[in-house]
């Protein structure tokens, strides 16, 4: 087991690329404290880890108020004394152009995708810097580099998170291990919701899918186990990169 006697925060955790993280971790051994606003599915997502007999808490909330992040926090050391890294999968999409996006908005899509991390981050970090190797993985997209029809504030919030991932990278190393990675389209909820921006969104994600060197669509399990790889031993000298991971679209052009 990579992860066994760890204990991760993982943000996102109810639905698509949170949730296979959340079930790969613990088939890995990990300690899990869970987040997420949907508290149904998250009791849901607690059974099917107990199952495993595996150590797992849920914490409900909006990751986008800092007390929720520091409860993350505080609870990891309750319940385990320690905390060796975070996996950040919350996100959320926001449509229309610059001229229709209205200014709420805008501001909800980087209090969700931006300030929540950088949240986390700020109440983690003195905890994780007490471990010999701690490691955190912030879920960003190729949005960071490929635009899109009506995502600006998708596209710009999931830029700010590469760079924020860089910049912690440099101010905690080599205490603290700090990776962003973008994947492309990927079969989530939020895959559905992004092709509402297009005039046929079915065959939108049909075509995502189809556009791709590998000729399909992501799963979140691909996400996944990129992010047990760079959490774990195995990536101990990664650290301030990016990785992308869709099926070689952007290479595609």
């Amino acid at each position: 087991m990579k992860l066994k006697n760890k204990t991760f925060i993982i943000t996102g955790a109810t639905s698509g690329m949170g949730k296979a993280t959340a079930l790969l971790f613990a088939r890995e051994g990990a300690n899990l404290i869970l987040s997420g606003r949907d508290i149904d599915r998250g009791e849901s997502l607690v059974h099917e880890i107990q199952e495993m007999a595996e150590e797992v808490h849920f914490i409900p909330g909006d990751v986008g108020e800092i007390d929720v992040n520091r409860r993350l926090v505080a609870n990891s050391i309750s319940s385990y004394g320690q905390l060796d890294g975070l996996v950040c999968h919350a996100g959320e999409l926001g449509l229309g152009s610059i001229t229709d996006l209205d200014i709420d908005t805008w501001h909800r899509i980087f209090r969700t995708n931006v300030d929540a991390v950088f949240y986390l981050l700020k109440a983690a970090l003195p905890e994780l810097l007490k471990r010999e190797r701690a490691s955190v993985v912030i879920n960003a997209s190729i949005a960071a580099f490929k635009s899109f029809p009506n995502h600006p504030a998708y596209c710009a919030s999931k830029a700010a998170l590469v760079a924020l991932a860089r910049q912690a990278a440099v101010d905690y190393g080599p205490g603290v291990r700090v990776n962003s990675i973008c994947p492309g389209p990927v079969d989530t909820p939020l895959i559905h919701a992004s092709a509402v921006a297009f005039p046929d969104p079915a065959k939108a994600v049909t075509a995502a899918g189809e556009n791709t060197l590998m000729q399909r669509l992501g799963t979140p399990e691909d996400v996944a186990k990129l992010a047990l790889f760079l959490t774990s031993d195995d990536a101990s000298w990664i650290t301030g990169s990016c990785y992308v991971i869709d099926g070689g679209i952007l290479a595609k052009g």
